[in-house]
């Protein structure tokens, strides 16, 4: 049966609690246990699926087809376990399984209250599969003392009292801040966070104190003191310059030695850091930089495209060298010549999203890189966008479009390249949407398996011809052009095993030109990068050498 390790947080803002339960999850790991880690989040939304990567950032996608929060990329990169839909849940549904469960008649004309019809459909969630793991690390969003958050704060306390002693540990995270004037860092924040924690009847065990500075071995006693936990307990995470330097960090201040005896665990296996010291040596001794511009969309929010910008960290780490990566507003091109913003790039990436906002700009993207022979990316969007350049441009289809923009516009305005895609097959089902279907979770959603064409650039890339991605859109190339772009050097690379979904197109004549209509991003790792950003960074790198 799992231990449990339920991570809180005060002042969470400059916290990173998701890293530090990645990071956690990762050094109990590299002593031998087994983890999974999930995510509760005391927003309203039923799924993040529905919000505007302005308010909540990336969505990350599972193999089981979740729309999640971001913070379970971070689990996956770190500990390489891949998550499921039942390792992340929000308020919304909690509320919303209460309410159809009260529908179906369930709790027998009872009364439906927080405690403890909403308390105990959090605990049941909690409880899905602890028998497979040694450790269950459950990080609660949000910080203690948000109204949104007590129903989560009532059953963490009500199932570590439910469960045998020992079985159920706290982890608080707050935030040291320091006063320059005075010179000296402040604990009066921590010590309130703590006293709000315990006036809701729990005790943090140990406490994880976010600091700019080094904490003098002073005020680590007087944190101990008033919030009552051991000196050993209070653990520092001070700036570090990579995010995978976060384990190693961690060890060094004793948090994996802590949560080991705050649960009476001793002896314990002695940790294998060698993963780990390979990543952060690939970091800091590189052989070389090189620049690659992405051309988004939602730019002014870097976490909207958080998986995106750590899968070039990993290819970067695959080639050992520096990616410097700037974000370009695909909207300035909308009425401007790329050129000037796109020549000192060794590569482009172009990304997901939604809406028709800056797509002509991502177009002149993919055909700025077509022409220049710049190593081009493009994912979900970025591919149709790709296509319905080809097809303008090269196969001479003028009015070449998406049926999303023309949807978007109220008016028929294109010839519909990319369209709504209204049927695909889901394991042995057949799954059926309209334009019209509520928005939430009604994409094509998941891991998809996935033919390549023998040969191709894809896969050499993957040295394999079957493989299987993470999907989210819901809108598709439409392969009754196929014909006609393949005839220009555009070829299909990529099928979905019943042969009427393309998933990757690449240009024959183009030194690396691929589009993938799934999401790479979501699969990759610092330990093991995914090999189309592998190769892509490479690519880029014999492109910095040309110049």
């Amino acid at each position: 049966m799992a231990r449990f390790i339920f991570i809180t947080g005060g002042v969470v803002s400059s916290l990173g609690k998701g890293l530090a339960s990645a990071a956690l999850g990762a050094l109990l790991q590299a002593r031998g246990y087994s983890v999974r880690l999930r995510k509760l989040d005391p927003y309203l939304n039923v799924d993040p699926g529905t919000m505007s990567p302005f308010e909540h950032g990336e969505v990350f996608v599972t193999d089981d087809g979740a729309e999640t929060d971001l913070d379970l990329g971070h689990y996956e990169r770190f500990t390489g376990v891949p998550a499921r839909m039942t390792d992340s849940v929000s308020s919304g549904r909690i509320y919303s399984n209460v309410l159809e469960r009260e529908r179906r008649g369930d709790y027998l004309g009872k009364t439906i209250q927080v405690v403890p019809h909403v308390t105990n459909e959090i605990k049941d969630f909690l409880a899905i599969g602890e028998d497979e793991v040694d450790f269950m690390l459950c990080e609660i969003g949000g910080t203690v003392g948000d109204i949104e958050g007590l129903p989560f704060f009532e059953a963490i306390r009500q199932f570590s009292h439910d469960k045998p002693r020992g079985q159920c540990i706290f982890m608080h995270l707050t935030l040291l801040p320091y006063l320059a004037a005075s010179g000296e860092l402040k604990t009066k924040p921590t010590q309130h966070s703590v006293k709000e924690l315990q006036s809701i009847g729990i005790a943090p065990d140990i406490l994880v104190c976010r600091s700019e500075h080094p904490i003098p071995e002073k005020e680590r006693e007087k944190i101990a003191l008033f919030c009552n936990v051991r000196k050993e307990a209070v653990v520092a995470a001070y700036d570090l310059k990579s995010i995978y330097e976060a384990p190693l960090a961690y060890h060094r201040e004793g948090l994996d030695q802590a949560v080991l005896d705050a649960f009476d665990i001793a002896p314990a296996p002695r940790p294998d850091m060698r993963k780990w010291d390979d990543v952060v040596d690939r970091i800091h001794h590189t052989d070389g930089e090189v620049n690659i511009a992405i051309v988004g969309k939602y730019v002014q929010l870097e976490d909207a495209y958080k998986s995106i910008k750590e899968a070039l960290t990993h290819g970067g780490m695959a080639n050992r060298v520096k990616v410097n990566v700037e974000w370009v507003d695909a909207e300035i091109f909308d009425n401007e010549d790329p050129a000037p913003y796109l020549e000192g790039f060794h590569a482009i990436l172009v990304p997901g999203g939604f809406g028709e906002r800056g797509t002509e700009g991502k177009i002149k993207a993919a055909q700025f890189a077509r022409e220049r022979k710049v190593p081009y990316l493009g994912i979900c969007l970025g591919m149709q966008m790709a296509v319905i350049e080809a097809a303008r441009n090269v196969a001479g289809i003028e009015t070449a479009g998406s049926e999303e923009f023309d949807h978007e516009a109220g008016k028929k305005r294109f010839e519909p390249v990319v369209y709504h895609l209204k049927e695909w097959v889901q394991g042995n089902a057949k799954v059926r949407r309209k334009a019209d279907d509520d928005k939430g979770g009604t994409m094509r959603l998941g891991a998809y398996h996935a033919h390549l064409t023998q040969g191709s650039k894809v896969s050499q890339v993957y040295h394999s011809t079957e493989i299987d991605e993470r999907h989210r859109h819901r809108y598709e190339v439409d392969m009754k052009y196929r014909e006609k772009l393949e005839a220009c050097g555009l070829n299909f690379s990529g099928m979905s095993p019943d042969g009427r979904l393309p998933e990757i197109v690449e240009w024959t004549d183009h030194p690396w030109f691929i589009g993938v209509q799934f999401h790479p991003e979501l699969k990759s790792k610092p330990f093991d990068p995914h090999p189309l950003f592998a190769d892509f960074v490479r690519a880029a790198v014999e492109t910095s050498r040309l110049v």
